[in-house]
């Protein structure tokens, strides 16, 4: 096995995150607070809610707090109720008495629990209610069990609440433009991002965070990579030919090729034998013309992405109205090369940005992108500066030029480095400078 395969695999498994961590501590502490106690409850039911109330997000954390207290008190309520009828109607030994009136008191906590707008409680105040009804009715006191389970339930809850709020003191750089490049990353792993990086991504972002992606790809292209990422700044997508705002599916900036250029280009391209991939931007949405097919890889990449609901192929020639914002070929290496040089002996490279790189999925070929002059990730990020009213910026990716480099095929390496640059930890001992 070599290194490659061993890193995919390790990418593949999960990491051992805070929530497991957390969830470790939380349970830790309902053991101790047992012991705290004279060894009065029972630290299971602690340890249960506890783990519950561990959530990825500080707000989750709440919810599910609220959730799970509502159904112990209204599961405990109806135990009360019901043990009272058992005991004083038809006695802890009528075992078919027993068994007949829990189920109908079913329907009774569920409604409570739609009529008081908890639908999500219904499942714990069933719960509760059964484990008083059906297995500690016969306890030679239950009425201290429902008690007992309350309280154990709600020092869970506490401690959950206070475990899952806990957080080292941290510089956040709410003013900081960070910009991460994901193009290494994204195609050495073809999958959404981990959940890892998707909690992490999301928590700083709601915490204020001014984050945005760069990247060569098309906004159909990271649909599915960045599904549930709380993206709130727009993102410079096809090397910096365009803002998109995911929030509201427009592209907000675009640099565009003229229509002369393009059919120069197209023209060019044709006398070497080479197809061209016309990308155009058409009542904000984004339409790839095309002609006929000349290779494996172009049939290939046309067959693949051509299904996506977000990409719109058309087999004809662009239309006038529509803005081009880049030409792309790909075909065999020495042919992409002889169109580049062609490009260069007739001056056009300076005029225009050329981008070539090899494939990495198709052997032997190669691609060339075509963008104006202007496209660039570093003017697109001048204008979110400007638009967001920022003066600070952090480079995130595995360029010489990124202000923090990283391992720019490891996703989670990259969201570690945008946690970190985003809210260092700030502690004395740490920060304390040094003569």
């Amino acid at each position: 096995m070599n290194s490659k395969d061993k890193k995919e695999i390790l990418h593949a498994l999960p990491h051992v995150g805070q929530r497991m961590v957390r969830s470790a501590v939380g349970v830790l502490c309902c053991v101790l607070v047992y012991y705290l106690r004279g060894c009065e409850g029972t630290p299971f039911y602690s340890a249960l809610a506890v783990l519950w109330c561990i959530q990825p997000y500080t707000g989750s954390t709440s919810t599910m707090a609220i959730q799970r207290s509502v159904g112990t008190l209204v599961g405990a309520a109806f135990g009360f109720v019901t043990l009272l009828l058992q005991v004083n109607l038809f006695g802890t030994e009528n075992e078919y008495m027993r068994y007949i009136l829990t189920p109908i008191m079913i329907i009774p906590i569920i409604y409570i629990t739609l009529l008081i707008k908890k639908r999500n409680a219904s499942y714990f105040s069933c719960v509760v209610f059964l484990s008083i009804t059906m297995v500690h009715i016969t306890d030679s006191n239950p009425y201290v069990f429902v008690l007992s389970r309350v309280t154990d339930t709600f020092i869970g809850i506490i401690l959950g609440v206070i475990i899952n709020s806990f957080h080292l003191p941290r510089d956040k750089q709410r003013d900081t433009l960070m910009v991460a490049r994901l193009d290494d990353a994204l195609n050495h792993h073809k999958e959404n991002l981990t959940p890892y990086s998707k909690v992490e991504l999301n928590r700083i972002v709601d915490d204020g965070a001014r984050l945005t992606l760069a990247t060569m790809r098309t906004p159909a292209s990271l649909i599915k990579p960045m599904e549930g990422v709380h993206l709130k700044l727009p993102i410079i997508v096809m090397d910096g030919a365009a803002l998109y705002d995911f929030s509201t599916n427009t592209f907000l900036h675009v640099y565009i090729l003229s229509r002369e250029t393009t059919d120069l280009l197209c023209k060019k391209a044709e006398e070497l034998g080479l197809h061209c991939f016309v990308n155009t931007l058409a009542d904000n949405s984004l339409v790839i013309y095309y002609n006929e097919l000349k290779n494996e890889a172009e049939k290939s990449i046309y067959s693949e992405l051509s299904r996506s609901p977000y990409r719109n192929y058309m087999k004809r020639q662009f239309s006038p109205q529509d803005m081009v914002i880049y030409v792309m070929c790909i075909d065999l290496t020495e042919k992409i090369e002889r169109f580049r040089r062609s490009l260069e002996d007739s001056g056009l490279d300076k005029k225009l940005k050329i981008l070539c790189y090899p494939s990495t999925d198709y052997a032997g070929y190669s691609y060339i992108k075509i963008y104006n002059k202007n496209a660039s990730c570093e003017h697109m990020v001048q204008y979110l500066l400007e638009d967001e009213k920022l003066d600070k910026l952090c480079m995130i990716g595995s360029s010489e030029a990124s202000d923090v480099r990283t391992d720019g095929t490891d996703l989670d390496v990259i969201v570690k480095a945008l946690k970190n640059t985003y809210e260092p930890v700030k502690l004395p001992f740490l920060n304390k400078k040094t003569d």
